[in-house]
């Protein structure tokens, strides 16, 4: 089949952002995310569990469920890259994914609070969060297909993900102007929930699962007719042995590449601690500050529509300076972020106490969603175009195999953490405090990384 146009290319490939974005947006961070943390706080106060514990117990469970989902990612990426590597053929993975990811958001319908499962819950999320990585894996590694400069290669991943956030803020929108009511059974907009949904089964909430799932099937159209495989002359399809063969290679020569080594080291650390302002937000929110979803949502519009301008802008400064300067940028303004959220209670700030009513924490949380969604962007948008740089260009499905190894090997890690503080002190706001510490790692073993990797020529 003949080739699409560059440009067409670059634009399909984009659509990939658009189309899976709202899995992070509406279900991980900021409508379903938050909604679970409520369902089972109830649940667990029915059960005769004290409030706040109650709420640092649903913290944990919903950090236990990401942990293990977490695991299963880091298991078989870099073995489903090396796989893909070996004939060159991504698309058909992109689209068992995609089903995944369809099939696991839509199922979030059945999470009424009257017969609210945890394991249901978390086990189709976790199947659509797993499709939806995997599908990125897959995606990602076509981003130096785009481009032959990679100076240009920067600008592309970042205007991708703040189309991606783009994407985002709309679904949001549409979700809490349409469907999400507020205190007063009405929507954003000033609406009665379409479809009559009602809010007393919290159908109105239940309802993103759907809409996540109908929103991607129709935004990868563009991606599934412009972006097409270059497989390899002579290549077989799903060489299992050949592929894992190439991987145990790929894993025994990493030593030879300290710069690949380290980078991976590093990102591991800071894109897991990011992943947990990202999972926790919300939840965070709902429970130390007492929002509703609605007002939850709105926060999230915030964030959304500062994560893709600063995409922009640093997919920009990306192209003059390199990734490099932007991923230690970026790592110390969530460090100062995250800092600032732990320190924040209903009626305090950074331990001074407020007079009862005060809107400063809130404004304050304003200010850190914005602060994570503009620097959490532009990390990453710039952290995969350092991966391309780092990686080597004939095995880069592989090296995004490894990347996402690397970002799922201790995935685990900031919800397991997040969840056994959260247990330990009963307390949802020191619930968060490892987050400090991993972008702390993170940023120290990016001292051993080359900025243009070990396979410039």
């Amino acid at each position: 089949m003949a080739q699409t146009g560059g440009r067409k290319r670059i634009w399909g490939w984009y659509f990939f952002d658009w189309a899976s974005q709202p899995y992070n947006t509406l279900l991980l961070t900021f409508i379903f995310g938050p909604y679970f943390a409520q369902t089972a706080t109830n649940a667990l106060v029915g059960g005769g569990m004290e409030l706040g514990a109650a709420k640092a117990q649903a913290q944990a469970y919903w950090g236990y469920g990401l942990a293990l989902a977490g695991v299963a990612i880091a298991v078989l990426a870099p073995i489903l890259g090396a796989v893909a590597d070996s004939s060159g053929r991504r698309m058909p993975w992109i689209r068992l994914f995609s089903a995944m990811y369809v099939v696991g958001a839509g199922a979030l319908w059945w999470t009424a609070p009257a017969d609210f499962s945890l394991l249901w819950a978390l086990f189709f999320f976790g199947i659509g969060l797993v499709g939806m990585e995997f599908a990125t894996i897959f995606t990602n590694a076509y981003l130096p297909e785009l481009h032959p400069d990679a100076d240009e290669r920067g600008r592309i991943s970042g205007d991708g993900w703040a189309f991606g956030y783009a994407g985002g803020v709309l679904a949001l929108i549409a979700m809490i102007a349409l469907f999400q009511s507020g205190a007063n059974g009405r929507t954003m907009a000033g609406l009665t929930p379409l479809f009559g949904l009602d809010p007393a089964t919290k159908a109105d909430t239940r309802i993103v699962g759907p809409l996540t799932a109908i929103w991607y099937a129709v935004f990868m159209i563009p991606f599934f007719l412009y972006v097409r495989d270059r497989p390899k002359p002579g290549a077989v399809r799903y060489r299992v042995g050949a592929g894992l063969a190439d991987l145990v290679r790929t894993l025994r020569g990493l030593p030879k590449h300290p710069s690949l080594l380290a980078y991976l080291g590093s990102s591991m650390f800071y894109r897991d601690a990011l992943n947990g302002m990202y999972t926790f937000g919300g939840v965070y929110a709902l429970g130390v500050l007492d929002w509703s979803i609605q007002e939850i949502g709105i926060f999230g519009i915030l964030a959304a529509i500062s994560g893709a301008v600063f995409c922009v802008l640093g997919g920009r400064i990306d192209r003059r300076i390199g990734p490099m300067p932007m991923i230690v940028a970026c790592c110390v303004i969530l460090i100062a972020t995250a800092c600032l959220i732990i320190s924040l209670g209903p009626n305090s700030v950074m331990g001074v106490s407020l007079p009862e009513g005060s809107a400063l924490p809130d404004i304050l949380f304003y200010v850190a969603g914005a602060s994570i969604g503009a620097a959490g962007g532009a990390l990453q948008a710039s952290s995969r175009n350092m991966l391309t740089r780092q990686g080597n260009p004939e095995r880069m499905t592989e090296a995004f195999g490894l990347y996402a190894l690397s970002g799922k090997a201790t995935s685990f890690l900031a919800p397991a953490l997040i969840a056994l503080t959260s247990d330990l002190t009963g307390s949802q706001r020191l619930g968060i405090t490892p987050v400090v510490g991993l972008f702390i790692i993170g940023l120290i073993l990016l001292a051993w990384v080359k900025p243009k990797g070990d396979f410039a020529t």
